[in-house]
């Protein structure tokens, strides 16, 4: 080997090329851990022409400043957005460098529809289930109510959207929706009422239940002054209701209660 000339200016040009980038990134290393390059500064901003209502300083601070690791070259960019992705309110967050210090976070919020179940979750108008601070969701007015097994969530917001449609000709809208754990709906109306839907044979069968009522709430409303507490809309041909003090059933007879 060591009368090899061609072997040995191989070996030593391989040593040399591994001596100078051992150097090389020796070098970049000491760069990167210069003060000039410590995070001076992390600015965030709500994406587009949206404002940001629900996330201020104090949240950022408290949440997602804490759990920020690096400098402007170590820092884990998708560390960051699962950070912020943690504070109340944000729904997405995207993260890039500003040269030579700096991070730029670009924050998108829920928007709250209503409260989902009954732990204190709120629910997003895409069908998000999110936590927050719920005195400050219901700034804009009372929130609508919404449950359902889990994964429904999108579902029941397609739904509410359907019924807010569905009820425009009476005037009516809802105030709650459930599915229950046997895929039956309900529906509260923001007159007190309460409206039993049953299960979606069909895609037409919850639309041409609503249309049933519809079609005989103006009578109803009109005799039962005192209100309508509930309506059973499960029957193929005809309805069950309760008002204060009476029941009305298939036959169109007033029962005591």
């Amino acid at each position: 080997m060591w009368h090899d000339i061609r072997m040995l200016n191989a070996t030593t040009n391989a040593l040399l090329g591994a001596l100078v980038l051992s150097l090389f990134a020796s070098g970049i290393w000491w760069a990167a851990q210069r003060p000039m390059f410590t995070l001076k500064a992390i600015r965030v901003e709500a994406v587009g022409e949206m404002q940001l209502r629900h996330v201020n300083p104090s949240t950022v601070r408290s949440t997602a400043v804490p759990r920020i690791r690096g400098n402007f070259f170590t820092a884990d960019l998708d560390a960051v957005r699962q950070a912020f992705e943690a504070v109340p309110w944000v729904c997405k967050a995207t993260v890039r460098r500003e040269w030579p210090n700096r991070l730029i976070v670009q924050v998108e919020e829920h928007e709250a529809l209503g409260t989902w179940g009954e732990d204190g979750k709120l629910l997003s108008v895409r069908g998000d289930v999110f936590t927050a601070n719920l005195a400050e969701a219901e700034e804009d007015g009372q929130l609508a109510e919404f449950d359902g097994p889990d994964g429904s969530e999108k579902e029941v917001v397609v739904r509410y959207r359907e019924l807010l449609d569905w009820f425009k000709p009476i005037n009516l809208a809802p105030e709650a929706v459930r599915l229950s754990s046997r895929y039956a709906w309900s529906v509260r109306l923001n007159n007190g009422m309460t409206v039993e839907l049953g299960r979606e044979q069909s895609k037409a069968t919850l639309k041409d239940r609503v249309d049933r009522l519809i079609g005989i709430y103006p009578q109803l409303a009109e005799r039962l002054q005192g209100g309508i507490e509930s309506v059973d809309m499960r029957y193929p041909n005809g309805l069950a209701l309760k008002a204060q003090g009476l029941a009305l059933g298939l036959d169109g007879k007033k029962r005591k209660l």
